[in-house]
């Protein structure tokens, strides 16, 4: 009696189908997927605003009861002046912090890195419409809310 003949076609088709599996896995997580989690994409006009709108940190904003973010209250409009810019004009170091963790989908979370010593400036770009409330951290009676909408037309 003869043994039956055995293929290794099955062995090597299987072999072939762990490595496509393998090699698909690794493009979808090292290639399509970093691509799809990308910043989304924003208009240029929204990108590139035809000015930058400047909030002041006055000087003696230190002080309980002055003006510290000046304006206060300004509504900034996308595509117009959506680049928000503030300064420290004021002699000691303060920060721009909002109230409740704040997050843009292009730009990132919302608040100065550290304190902003005199003469410093923070500067973010809003791509969305939203409204923030925002303090000094090392003086909690320095606040401002900053409003971005659409543009009307």
């Amino acid at each position: 009696m003869s043994s039956p003949q055995t293929s290794h076609a099955y062995g090597v088709g299987l072999i072939a189908l762990l490595v496509a599996v393998g090699a698909s896995t690794i493009f979808y997580t090292s290639y399509y997927l970093p691509e799809s989690l990308a910043k989304p994409s924003v208009s240029e006009h929204i990108l590139h605003p035809t000015e930058t709108f400047v909030i002041e940190i006055v000087m003696g904003a230190v002080n309980e009861g002055a003006d510290n973010y000046v304006p206060n209250k300004p509504t900034i409009t996308l595509e117009q002046n959506n680049l928000v810019k503030w300064i420290n004009l004021d002699d000691t170091p303060h920060t721009v912090s909002p109230d409740h963790r704040t997050s843009d989908s292009y730009s990132g979370d919302f608040g100065s890195d550290g304190v902003l010593m005199p003469g410093e400036e923070y500067e973010f770009l809003f791509t969305e419409p939203t409204e923030i409330h925002y303090h000094c951290q090392p003086h909690p009676w320095m606040t401002g809310v900053i409003i971005v909408e659409k543009g009307r037309f």
